[in-house]
């Protein structure tokens, strides 16, 4: 699964990293600086998890494979 984080979006909640710390980066400053990304296999739910809870839906997943969140 792809993912992309929009740098101009994310306000530094640290939410994404939170929830999926084996997926998404965040700068000292709690900020998400990861751009395109490959999330690792079988960490797909928890990146959307991660995904979802931005306040700023500043992170987009491809979406396609069929990936349940649990």
């Amino acid at each position: 699964m792809k993912g992309s984080v929009d740098e101009g979006l994310c306000m530094g909640h640290g939410m994404c990293a939170a929830l999926a710390p084996g997926v998404y980066e965040v700068s000292e400053l709690g900020t998400n600086e990861m751009g395109d990304f490959e999330v690792p296999p079988g960490a797909e739910a928890a990146a959307l998890r991660g995904a979802r809870a931005c306040p700023e839906r500043a992170i987009v997943l491809d979406e396609n494979e069929n990936v349940s969140v649990a």
